[in-house]
């Protein structure tokens, strides 16, 4: 199942690492397969509000995710983005394939109602 590494990127202070950091970033995605699907394009919104940039990796799992996000060479240029960029990094467990959202529904019902809606499952 993918995962996404998924980063909500705000008060962006222009500085030379971030450029290191964008030119180095690459290397550190390709030994866990990760490839960006968003890195800061245009944004509508449709319903809020929403100020800043997103960044979506895809990986081929969590794990995968996780263990880029812990590798040696990733560790190595972090700092240079977040010392300059604020913002929320989160790993999350995507869909496979034959998600089925009415399925979900199902299974929500059957275990006692919505309230559950955000948990995974």
């Amino acid at each position: 199942m993918p995962a996404y590494g998924f980063a909500h990127l705000h008060d962006r202070r222009p500085h030379p690492d971030i450029v290191e950091y964008l030119e180095r970033i690459q290397d550190t995605l390709t030994p866990f397969h990760g490839r960006f699907r968003i890195h800061g394009g245009r944004t509508e919104v449709v319903e809020g509000s929403w100020t800043g940039n997103m960044v979506l990796i895809e990986f081929p799992d969590l794990a995968t995710a996780r263990a880029w996000y812990d590798s040696p060479a990733y560790e190595a240029i972090k700092r240079l983005r977040a010392d300059h960029i604020d913002g929320d990094l989160v790993l999350v467990e995507g869909v496979g394939p034959d998600y089925d959202p009415a399925e979900r529904a199902r299974k929500l019902l059957a275990d006692g109602g919505a309230g559950t809606a955000g948990t995974a499952s």
